[in-house]
């Protein structure tokens, strides 16, 4: 049975997750990655994505065109729709594989999934939230990837909104200040963990 020990870590986009991500791990805690998961998966499905959406998305020997194919995505919901069908199944079929290995030392580790209340696909029980208010969120993202207001605000809505998900979360991961408080907020949350398991 996978998934016993797991906790959904997730958030919203440029809430900084993949840097509480990396904290949890320096802290000991493990992580497993939906996102690094699914680039592997992605490259090594590069002949279907270009028989799928064509051969401009495909740079160099077999490696997908992230960057481009995301764009297509986000503007076009039928590719994406076919995206996540194709691919959604294989990420979950290795992330279990992985959970079921976690489960056997008995001790609670995380599973990194952005959409994890958006899609509902994962039966698992805890969830922690990194949280940033939402006008940081998009100074953020505007400030990371360039975007204009208005794409950044685009890209943000396709999510359920940060504050929903702080609501439904188990825990939440405060990252509305610096690395110095957020290093803080983690190292509270893996003293939570801890003592609930009296490890």
């Amino acid at each position: 049975m996978a998934f016993e020990y797991a906790i959904a870590l997730t958030g919203g986009i440029a809430t900084g997750k993949s840097t509480v991500a990396s904290l949890l791990a320096l802290n000991g805690m493990r992580v497993i990655d939906a996102d690094t998961i699914s680039h592997k998966i992605l490259d090594a499905s590069s002949e279907w994505v270009k028989e799928t959406f064509g051969e401009e998305y495909i740079k160099g020997v077999n490696k997908v065109d992230r960057a481009k194919l995301g764009a297509y995505i986000f503007a076009t919901p039928e590719a994406k729709k076919k995206l996540e069908e194709f691919l959604h199944p294989k990420i979950k079929a290795e992330i279990e594989k992985q959970s079921e290995k976690q489960d056997s030392f008995e001790f609670p580790y995380l599973i990194d999934i952005p959409l994890f209340f958006e899609n509902n696909n994962y039966d698992i029980k805890d969830s922690v939230v990194v949280y940033t208010p939402s006008d940081i969120q998009l100074e953020r993202f505007m400030k990371r990837n360039g975007f204009s207001e208005e794409e950044s605000r685009r890209r943000i809505a396709s999510q359920l909104p940060i504050e929903e998900k702080k609501k439904r979360a188990t825990w939440v991961i405060d990252n509305s200040k610096d690395l110095k408080h957020l290093q803080n907020e983690v190292e509270l949350f893996v003293e939570k963990i801890k003592k609930i398991y009296n490890k």
